[in-house]
């Protein structure tokens, strides 16, 4: 199984870009920008990667941000994450990144997608990886805050796919980002959103109602809803699930827990992805192969899965084609 995992073709849709700084790359960075950390070594801070639940996270994750100042450090981090998916079988990528992080220490816009996106043609060349850059408004700011992201983006309009809503979830409800991202859809953003992580149901269904969303990101707090289970199946709404990251940040405190297998013999379409890989303990293979040993996921439910993630990308339908066709070759061997 193992094997059949690592080997198998797969489309990632949940990684932040941010999440992927290693700690080795993290002390790389800082002694280029001639910038100190907190840390003195890796293993501190990997000893300060024990978390209670997301905001924890998100300390240390703005904290490891900030070693991040150059386009070259930009085009280091994603070129680094997507020579790690080529590695793990991963065809095609569709990454957020978080701009405010960065403008808000005054980092320019174009420093960080000039950087990001160099790195993503050099991949489609080198590695046959093609990716795709959505744009999230951190939800712990203000929706003005959002607002003004949406104008600095607007110069590198055709570099960037899609709009989402990360951050902090609680007491953060996608109502109050429904101006913005009506706005980003009338400048041809494509939505999506965090909702139902460590928020409720009712999240999910207002960036279902209020924001347009096509994708729900994390969503696992759906199964308390039937009705939204329901909807959800109904309309194909995918979800973009990550395994170990919620355990990770204590939304199941075992991956036998974990409800993935449950939305998906439901006919919810689930998807398994790694979130901010550098942080919770594996990229797309180390998420598989968590998820099935936890849920003695069958080879079926893995091939239903990968395709979910396909069918679920925002590629064009001939690029789809092929990627469905490559899968169902792999697992018919």
């Amino acid at each position: 199984m193992k094997k059949f995992i690592e080997n198998c073709p797969k489309v990632e849709l949940h990684l932040h870009i941010e999440g992927t700084l290693e700690p080795e790359m993290m002390f790389a960075l800082a002694q280029r920008n001639h910038l100190a950390l907190p840390y003195k070594t890796i293993r501190e801070v990997e000893d300060a990667y024990h978390f209670t639940n997301l905001q924890s996270f998100l300390d240390i994750y703005y904290q490891g941000a900030n070693v991040l100042q150059t386009e070259q450090d930009f085009y280091d981090l994603m070129w680094a994450y997507l020579n790690k998916a080529s590695e793990q079988n991963v065809r095609h990528a569709e990454i957020f990144f978080d701009p405010q992080t960065h403008t808000g220490r005054g980092i320019s816009f174009e420093t960080v997608i000039n950087g990001l996106s160099h790195a993503k043609q050099d991949a489609q060349h080198k590695l046959g990886v093609s990716s795709a850059l959505i744009m999230c408004f951190l939800r712990h700011l203000s929706p003005e805050a959002a607002q003004k992201a949406l104008d600095e983006a607007r110069p590198f309009r055709e570099l960037i796919f899609g709009v989402g809503l990360d951050s902090s979830e609680m007491d953060r409800p996608p109502v109050l980002f429904k101006d913005v991202f009506h706005r980003a859809m009338d400048e041809g953003y494509i939505p999506v959103a965090h909702a139902g992580e460590e928020g409720p149901a009712e999240y999910v269904w207002e960036a279902i109602d209020l924001l347009d969303v096509k994708r729900i990101d994390h969503g696992v707090r759906s199964i308390d809803d039937p009705n939204l289970v329901d909807f959800l199946v109904k309309n194909q709404i995918p979800l973009t699930v990550c395994p170990l990251s919620n355990i990770k940040l204590h939304v199941f405190e075992d991956m036998a827990e974990h409800n993935i297998k449950q939305l998906l013999d439901l006919g919810v379409c689930v998807t398994i992805n790694s979130d901010d890989p550098a942080y919770f303990g594996g990229y797309m293979n180390e998420n598989f192969l968590a998820t099935q040993a936890g849920l003695n996921l069958s080879k079926e439910d893995l091939y239903k899965i990968s395709l979910n993630a396909i069918q679920a990308s925002f590629l064009g339908e001939q690029e789809k084609a092929q990627l469905k066709s490559a899968l169902e070759e792999y697992f018919n061997e």
